[in-house]
């Protein structure tokens, strides 16, 4: 009878373990988008364009809303020169393609010159930022995958939530989102 016991359990074990994949299953599907979306040009998912740098505007693409937080994607719009500092994502790759205007990109020790057509992709933990550099208008698509806190890090900047704080404060809330700076912006920093 010890046997029988000891036997059932292996069968036991796969039961559990294929009834709690198809409950995940069930309840990831359920926070996707299911039928499938398009975002005009020009346009953000949510009408609800984000403007965390001065000068810049962020039109959201692909919200970890709709996929389960698995990507982010959203178009940089850019006037001025600049970009962010140097930072190191600690879970999330990062990606830029450019659809206008110049950029500088660098990933770890390399920087590359990208312009309209060129890709660049960064890994989680490999230090990074980019730079639009050069006159007119740059626009670029980034993403991050998988989407993390950027899109949350990005509307509390919007709402002028890092305004008043110190380089401490804004270090803390960059963990909180899942990076930490790793050194100075490419060229200027935008604030």
């Amino acid at each position: 009878m010890k046997r029988k016991v000891f036997l059932s359990w292996p069968f036991a074990a796969a039961a559990l373990l294929a009834f709690s994949s198809k409950v995940f299953a069930t309840i990831r599907s359920a926070t996707r988008d299911s039928k499938g979306f398009k975002v005009d040009a020009g346009k953000d998912r949510y009408d609800n364009i984000l403007k965390p740098f001065s000068g810049d505007e962020f039109f959201c693409k692909v919200s970890g809303k709709d996929n389960n937080n698995d990507s982010y994607v959203f178009e940089s719009t850019r006037e001025a020169e600049g970009g962010p500092i140097l930072h190191t994502h600690f879970e999330q790759d990062e990606w830029w393609y450019v659809l206008e205007g110049e950029f500088l990109i660098r990933v770890g020790d390399k920087t590359y010159e990208a312009k309209r057509g060129d890709f660049v992709y960064g890994p989680r933990m490999v230090p990074h930022t980019f730079s639009k550099v050069g006159t007119g208008l740059g626009r670029v698509l980034i993403g991050f995958q998988p989407a993390g806190r950027m899109e949350e890090y990005f509307i509390k900047l919007s709402q002028g939530v890092a305004k008043n704080m110190t380089n401490e404060q804004r270090e803390a809330m960059r963990k909180e989102h899942g990076f930490e700076s790793s050194g100075p912006a490419l060229t200027v920093l935008k604030k």
